[in-house]
């Protein structure tokens, strides 16, 4: 049996090549789908003439680059990509199609079917299921997607960015095609095709600019969207007047059907979500079922920002958007309702969840060192305990710092793939703390413990506080230094 392969940050190595724009085009049959992907590639490294794409599960139907056929001499082809070994040193266009098979695709990332429809889950390494790609997420390309499909079996056709244009094919098919004008890595790519209702709305921006909203539905669900139609246009009034962050697209779509095989996904301009986190019948829900529709549409609508406009350079840097969009979504929560009862909610989601995590032989830094699969960090450590490191830098910096420290990293780094150390530097110049040593948040695991002894000197009035931090040794039993000197 051979050995699980650990990944390791400090491989880390730039790609030699740059993916800039991919037009796709999606023909669905009812056996397979025809993908064909067009791509502008511009080399990064002079000197390297080959480029490994990503590849799972696909059947190679045509290759070309310029428009002429890459011969089978030019390419070495396996189960996990295709090597193209001689690529010209100038910009070229490299077309490829393959057939998937999404009603076959059990692993339920990529494309796949469940029950009518077609559904894509691409974070974090689900867009090599569906074309040959450098799927990174430091690769970040602009998309035009075009989705073709039986009219009345998939009357909704929808994917990444502004509907451009749409049309028939024959009698009996259609198409509509997507642009996304913002460049963005392919984890961030979603497709749905399915006969769904709709609840619509819009939104006027701060610069007077109006957004369609739709929210995507099972039919017979449409009554149940009120309550997160709401929640989104709070949230996005809250990012405009918290973060001066402004919706940048047409329009904004949602899909909340019962067959999505995870909680959400924040793919750019077309959020995917279980059903089950997002509508409620207000007859019958509770309380506790509305705040969460609240905080859990408010999370994939801020990572319009923190996750999509800016994203992360490779996945040690996960909690860069996860633990920065939990913050900005607890904060929001906050303002909906209580800032007592969220604070005590998170805490003890912290406690029961996170706490536990840390303590047991599976716990890991905020921003770990080396994986063998990169699914198994989408954790409460690299989400609630990364927000609470955000959240003591906003304690340490105040909140008109923060705030300043946020558009300066908005301003930045908008379109590109970063790191955490890219966030901190951007956050901390006008802040006096250590930052060094508060770096050791990201790097080490166990949960700290304070212990705290007064004593009170009556005849000087003078109060004493004596704070120990003891640090838990890691995981592999290694000492790990002091959170404070």
């Amino acid at each position: 049996m051979r050995e699980p392969k650990n990944t390791y940050l400090s491989d880390y190595r730039p790609p030699s090549h740059h993916i800039t724009h991919c037009e796709l085009v999606f023909d669905i049959f009812d056996e397979k789908t025809i993908v064909s992907n067009t791509m502008k590639i511009l080399a990064l490294d002079k000197e390297n003439r080959s480029l490994l794409l990503n590849g799972k599960g696909l059947e190679l139907l045509s290759l070309k680059c310029n428009g002429i056929e890459i011969d089978t001499e030019s390419y070495l082809q396996n189960d996990t990509g295709l090597k193209l070994l001689n690529l010209p040193a100038d910009p070229c266009t490299i077309s490829v199609v393959t057939a998937i098979y999404p009603k076959q695709n059990t692993n339920l990332e990529g494309l796949y079917v469940s029950g009518d429809i077609y559904c894509t889950q691409n974070e974090p390494e689900g867009f090599r299921r569906i074309s040959y790609f450098l799927d990174r997420p430091d690769n970040m390309t602009v998309f035009t997607t075009t989705v073709i499909a039986d009219r009345e079996r998939f009357p909704i056709l929808l994917s990444n960015g502004n509907m451009i244009e749409k049309g028939s094919v024959g009698d009996a098919r259609h198409f509509v095609k997507w642009h996304d004008p913002f460049v963005k890595p392919s984890y961030l790519f979603a497709l749905v095709a399915g006969d769904l209702d709709v609840f619509s709305d819009s939104f006027v921006t701060s610069s007077r600019r109006s957004v369609d909203l739709n929210i995507y539905v099972d039919k017979g669900n449409r009554h149940r969207c009120s309550y997160a139609m709401r929640s989104l246009k709070a949230a996005m009034k809250w990012d405009e007047k918290e973060y001066g962050r402004e919706y940048d697209l047409d329009v904004y779509n949602i899909v909340a059907v019962d067959s999505f095989n995870m909680g959400a996904m924040e793919n750019k301009g077309l959020n995917i979500f279980n059903s089950h986190y997002v509508l409620a019948d207000e007859e019958h829900a509770t309380d506790q079922d509305f705040m969460g529709i609240e905080s859990v549409i408010a999370h994939e609508y801020f990572h319009n920002w923190t996750g999509n406009r800016i994203t992360c350079r490779d996945w040690f840097q996960l909690t860069l958007k996860e633990g920065l969009t939990v913050f900005r979504d607890q904060c929001f929560s906050a303002d909906m309702n209580s800032p007592v009862v969220q604070r005590i909610k998170d805490v003890k989601m912290l406690q029961q969840r996170q706490f536990a995590e840390d303590a047991g032989p599976t716990a890991h830094p905020v921003k770990p060192d080396h994986y063998i699969e990169i699914n198994n960090f989408y954790t409460a450590t690299v989400y609630e305990k990364g927000a609470e490191v955000i959240r003591m830098l906003h304690t340490f910096m105040g909140p008109e710092k923060f705030r300043r420290g946020m558009d300066r990293y908005f301003i930045l780094f908008d379109g590109q793939a970063v790191r955490t150390e890219d966030f901190i530097f951007a956050l901390t110049q006008d802040c006096r703390i250590d930052i060094e040593q508060f770096k050791l948040w990201y790097t080490q695991e166990r949960t700290p413990v304070l212990y705290v002894d007064e004593k009170y000197d009556a005849e000087n009035r003078e109060y004493t506080l004596y704070l120990t931090q003891i640090i838990p040794k890691s995981v592999e039993g290694k000492e790990q230094k002091p959170y404070l000197a």
